[in-house]
């Protein structure tokens, strides 16, 4: 089974490639730079076939899945800076890669006939309550640019491909590019106290995690809509801060606030971010580790590159 992968130098796609090539799938990785430009560890990825690859190229992706013949696409791409999404000069840009990106990779997995494995996100819904969003919850109602363009990129994959997969996530952290842990444990080291939202719940995932069920995923027909975090119940971000802490063994001091109070982002973000996963049971799928235990096994991958 050969699989192409989108976004391999980001969190996600950095995992997903090095979990496909530690099974021996046979694994094409791609991104917009000219050569990976993720982080320089040695896994696998820096041995995989590499592709240059704009997502906003209709005529260069449908050119490139030609030539690869993919059966399976997880297409991990996509901009994910979230308040910078809403800046007017860049929303066009993050409209064509999230949205028109997106419907150039379905559409060409439509005419090659092959799976399509799409990352969205729990800001498709409008965070309001506090009952978890079903996988098969159509309330959506996006808050923030990113959400809408996510959402916008989820009809493409409903609409063009018939064997999709599209996994919701929230809070993710891996070991290529930044995260709300790393950006922790840098200011901690120079602050005493922080001020961290706590009116905000969900639950994390960890890529490296998740990056093992979609795996698991691709290798089925279970096809359809899933949420995917860490268990271990839900938590909000002053939470997550306090056990960064703990686990680390820093003595800065966390400040809860409300968003409101918090007051610095562009972006509207959702209040529940709580993801219902018992899909993931029934169709057979291992649910991931507790995102405390998660955080534990990163902390000691990521704690000797920022000392």
């Amino acid at each position: 089974m050969k699989i192409f992968v989108t976004g391999v130098s980001g969190q996600l796609g950095h995992d997903v490639i090095h979990e496909l090539a530690g099974r021996g799938y046979a694994a094409v990785g791609s991104d917009i730079q000219p050569q990976y430009a993720g982080i320089a560890d040695a896994s696998a990825v820096t041995r995989t076939p590499y592709v240059q690859l704009d997502i906003t190229d209709g005529a260069r992706v449908s050119a490139v899945l030609r030539e690869v013949r993919p059966d399976a696409v997880i297409h991990c791409a996509a901009w994910t800076a979230v308040d910078a999404a809403e800046d007017e000069d860049k929303r066009g840009r993050v409209r064509a890669i999230n949205a028109g990106g997106t419907r150039h990779i379905a559409a060409a997995c439509h005419e090659l006939g092959c799976k399509m494995m799409y990352i969205s996100t729990d800001y498709v819904f409008d965070g309001q309550g506090e009952t978890p969003w079903k996988p098969e919850c159509t309330d959506y109602a996006p808050l923030n640019v990113y959400g809408e363009t996510k959402l916008e990129g989820e009809w493409a994959v409903q609409e063009l491909v018939e064997r999709f997969f599209i996994v919701r996530i929230a809070w993710a952290f891996g070991l290529s590019g930044s995260n709300f842990i790393k950006t922790m444990l840098r200011l901690g080291q120079t602050h005493e106290a922080l001020r961290v939202v706590c009116d905000q719940v969900g639950t994390p995932t960890y890529t490296l995690d998740l990056a093992r069920l979609l795996v698991d995923m691709i290798g089925t027909e279970k096809y359809g809509v899933y949420h995917a975090t860490n268990e271990g119940g839900y938590l909000s971000w002053a939470d997550f801060a306090r056990e960064i802490f703990r686990q680390a063994g820093m003595p800065t001091q966390v400040i809860p606030v409300t968003t409101a109070q918090y007051g610095l982002a562009k972006a509207t973000r959702p209040f529940n971010s709580r993801l219902d996963k018992a899909k993931l049971v029934e169709s057979g799928f291992v649910p991931l580790p507790d995102w405390k235990d998660a955080l534990s096994r990163y902390l000691k991958t990521i704690l000797p590159l920022t000392h």
